[in-house]
């Protein structure tokens, strides 16, 4: 005899105010538990990812024939498109698009948000 399974899916998204940072210390707690954020500002997406135990804010970039360019600009990628932290505080410093990310944090527009 087979035994019939049900599945539920679940095919809600959150809304961009549902993401939204609406303070600096939900932010902060986010990033510092590991959350991953992916963000824009004045039409410039931004990434937040944790690899090798760090925190890494860069600029969006795409591989094209080999080399890496900022998807913002289309320059190839520098060392100015990112910056590496040991905690939340310090990314809050990073310009995102002439603005210092602690001033806009909870404007900016949340694509999507772990934690």
């Amino acid at each position: 005899m087979t035994k019939e399974i049900k599945h539920t899916i679940i095919t809600k998204r959150n809304s961009f105010e549902d993401n939204r940072f609406k303070t600096i210390s939900e932010f902060k707690w986010c990033v510092n538990d590991g959350g991953e954020v992916e963000f824009e500002w004045k039409g410039d997406r931004y990434s937040i990812t944790h690899p090798e135990g760090r925190i890494l804010i860069c600029a969006g970039g795409y591989e094209k024939e080999g080399k890496y360019y900022n998807m913002n600009t289309d320059a190839e990628y520098s060392f100015d498109d990112e910056m590496w932290a040991d905690n939340a505080d310090e990314i809050l410093d990073f310009n995102v698009n002439g603005d210092k990310l602690r001033d806009v944090i909870t404007q900016v527009k949340v694509w999507s948000r772990s934690i």
